[in-house]
């Protein structure tokens, strides 16, 4: 069988690194599966302010080299790999990555939740350049800016909203002519002064070369054409769990995301949960290293408990 370990993390994002700190300095020697997008979704956010104890900001890729080396400093071993499988059914615990298996006596799952995009090339291109999936991190770049924002429900009006704290005018761009909103978040984002709803449209371009300049967008109705000029895109149409892999193996909710109870426990002995896997609400990065914290703890401490 090889070595097994006392803990394997999946993931490399706030969630995971956070864990491996901690559960490095309680000497339980963890493995760390970086996966398909080492650092998670802060590895394409450029200006980052709202991280404790960086006054002047840092950048995304930057605050996820810090975490990674503060990992290795205390003995994390770091794989980068992708996890393709796993198997809880016995203990130990099998990950296993390509043609390779690993053991371990307990799993933190920190793999995250990637948000859902468009899929344009122009969106890919300029994503951290004007182009973002979270206002609360974000929104503070646009003090006194136009811009736009795609989607029709709740998490879309929230952000909405938030954003007119800053920018001048946000326009919400919908491929339909009602929202999936609430009745109370959609009369809210209505009353507002600031927001204007462009109705059965979608955007097939946005346009600028090295920052946002507008949006190109055509009428689902009518097949008309139109440019609105921006300086920022927000895309509110929903994040996707990074739980494929998990299915069938462990309780996931009705969108995807990890059950846990008594707070970072999964339903499976030895298995324990972190960061936006699991987090529909808050999906901030402060949050998914608390969590991460959180989960190695309890992976310790249920470690513990086998030895007695």
């Amino acid at each position: 069988m090889g070595k097994t370990s006392n803990l394997i993390i999946i993931g490399s994002g706030p969630a995971g690194y956070t864990a491996a700190i901690y559960a490095s300095r309680a000497s339980l020697a963890p493995v760390l599966f970086t996966g398909r997008e080492p650092g998670g979704q802060l590895t394409w956010t450029t200006d980052v302010e709202n991280y404790p104890g960086f006054p002047e900001g840092v950048q995304g890729p930057e605050l996820m080299d810090k975490f990674r080396r503060q990992a290795e400093r205390f003995g994390t071993e770091i794989v980068d790999l992708a996890v393709d499988r796993v198997d809880f059914n016995s203990q130990p615990f099998k990950v296993f990555s390509g043609d390779k298996e690993y053991h371990a006596k307990s799993i933190v799952i920190a793999t995250g939740a990637s948000a859902m995009w468009l899929g344009l090339e122009s969106e890919e291109r300029l994503k951290g350049k004007g182009v973002s999936a979270c206002a609360t991190c974000d929104g503070f770049f646009f003090k006194d800016k136009d811009v736009a924002l795609v989607g029709g429900g709740d998490v879309a009006m929230e952000d909405a909203i938030f954003l007119t704290k800053f920018a001048r005018s946000v326009k919400v761009v919908h491929r339909r002519d009602v929202l999936r909103a609430s009745k109370i978040m959609q009369e809210r984002a209505k009353s507002n002064p600031k927001i204007e709803f462009i109705w059965n449209t979608e955007i097939t371009e946005v346009l600028g070369e090295n920052s946002v300049e507008g949006i190109k967008t055509k009428n689902n109705k009518t097949g008309e054409e139109s440019e609105i000029k921006c300086q920022g895109l927000f895309v509110a149409i929903g994040h996707k769990p990074n739980t494929g892999i998990f299915q069938g193996q462990i309780n996931l909710d009705v969108k995807g995301y990890l059950s846990v109870n008594e707070h970072t426990r999964t339903n499976i002995e030895g298995v324990f949960s972190a960061g936006d896997v699991n987090d529909h609400k808050y999906r901030q990065a402060v949050t998914a290293a608390g969590m991460g914290c959180m989960a190695a703890m309890d992976a310790e401490r249920w470690l513990e408990g086998k030895k007695e």
